[in-house]
């Protein structure tokens, strides 16, 4: 590991209140002095052998100020802001809802909800590339040629007066996987699945898929959420399987050695949040992953590394009056859950990301003002570093 001094940041772009919309500009080669990010100030952490950590802010909905933030591991410099100050020459920054973040190829796409975009910026320096239409799109995977991203569709979720929900004017159609090009920035076709798709992930020539009807459990007749993980098959790009979970799904997880995990947010009501696990070769063998002690096993905040996916939750997800919850963090490895010592207080888990013997846990405040970021060394059980960003820092990828 390395250590440095501290410095801070400066130098936040001012963001236009209105949807994203811009045409592909020139990529710039980030060989000249113009197309640089060393320059921009930043606070100094401590940091390990990767070249960046990218951090999406998603932003307010509504308020078009999604971020890009980097933590460059080269001088340990955590920079805010980044996309906005590299691309100065679009006014709209970077879009409205920042969704998910994934790197391939030394370029950095970034899924802009509300917008209905994926971004492609240079990931050397943060300068655009593309932009890729899609409606609502949420996740992002990448296998092979091809990059693959969850979309709702079109769905949308409409009130009328007093916040009733305004069913003539709400759509609730299945949502779809769209199939994307790597090289070329073109989309490719798509195939649907269940209603609202959230995370995705590859294993064995599978696309897996979860499914949270976010939408329809607000909608007539069913009112409920979905609770399906499609399967798609990368070879023929059709659905093949479609496999009871439970309701309302966000993330799924390959182990890379035959398990999917999959996390629920639950209902909000009797139906705790959790993580789920089924065998790739016998999907229909659904289990909730559970431990042998007292702490009852609830959590939607996950990370993969691995074979290793943690969980972090709390008791009291229910208790819509408790003002603080304590949190605590848990991993499962082939079917071994085991609870990690790791301090979590002053800190409301809203997202979380796993490197090396790392985890950095974002938190969100109080959703419309500057978040936090915290990177644990798991190996110590000890917290390293805790940094100011964006609004609603909720999505990592890293560059190495």
């Amino acid at each position: 590991m390395k250590k440095y001094t501290l410095l801070f940041v400066s130098g936040l772009v001012a963001l236009a209140i209105a949807a994203c919309s811009k045409d592909d500009g020139p990529s710039k080669s980030g060989t000249d002095n113009a197309s640089t990010d060393e320059n921009l100030a930043g606070e100094t952490v401590t940091v390990g052998d990767y070249k960046k950590i990218f951090v999406l802010n998603e932003g307010q909905m509504g308020a078009n100020n999604a971020t890009l933030d980097f933590l460059r591991f080269s001088d340990g410099k955590y920079v805010w802001n980044a996309y906005n100050q590299m691309n100065p020459e679009l006014p709209l920054g970077l879009g409205d809802v920042g969704n998910d973040i994934a790197v391939t190829g030394g370029e950095v796409w970034m899924v802009i909800n509300n917008s209905g975009l994926i971004e492609v910026a240079d990931a050397r320096n943060e300068r655009h590339i593309a932009t890729i239409e899609i409606p609502t799109p949420r996740s992002i995977v990448f296998e092979g040629k091809y990059a693959y991203v969850t979309s709702w569709n079109g769905a949308v979720l409409a009130y009328g007066d007093g916040y009733s929900v305004d069913a003539a004017n709400s759509k609730n159609p299945k949502g779809v996987v769209y199939k994307i090009d790597i090289k070329s920035h073109k989309v490719l076709g798509n195939v649907e699945v269940g209603y609202q798709p959230e995370g995705l992930a590859v294993y064995n020539g599978n696309l897996y898929v979860a499914n949270s009807g976010g939408i329809s459990s607000q909608l007539a007749p069913a009112y409920a959420y979905d609770y399906t993980v499609s399967i798609v098959s990368l070879s023929s790009f059709k659905l093949t399987e479609t496999v009871e979970v439970a309701p309302n799904l966000k993330s799924v997880f390959s182990d890379g050695k035959g398990t999917i995990y999959v996390t629920t947010l639950g209902n909000y009501s009797n139906v705790h949040s959790g993580l789920y696990a089924f065998s790739a070769a016998a999907p229909k063998s659904v289990s909730r992953v559970q431990g042998t002690g007292a702490i009852a096993y609830n959590g939607s905040v996950a990370a993969v590394n691995g074979t290793k996916v943690y969980v972090l939750g709390n008791d009291t997800e229910f208790d819509w009056n408790a003002k603080t919850h304590d949190w605590y963090i848990w991993s499962v490895e082939e079917g071994t859950v085991t609870d990690e010592k790791l301090d979590l207080s002053g800190i409301n888990p809203y997202a979380a990301f796993s490197v090396g013997s790392q985890l950095i846990v974002s938190d969100a405040k109080d959703y419309v003002g500057p978040g936090s970021v915290t990177m644990f060394d798991l190996t110590r059980n000890a917290k390293l570093w805790t940094v100011t960003a964006g609004v609603c820092p909720g999505h990592f990828a890293i560059w190495n």
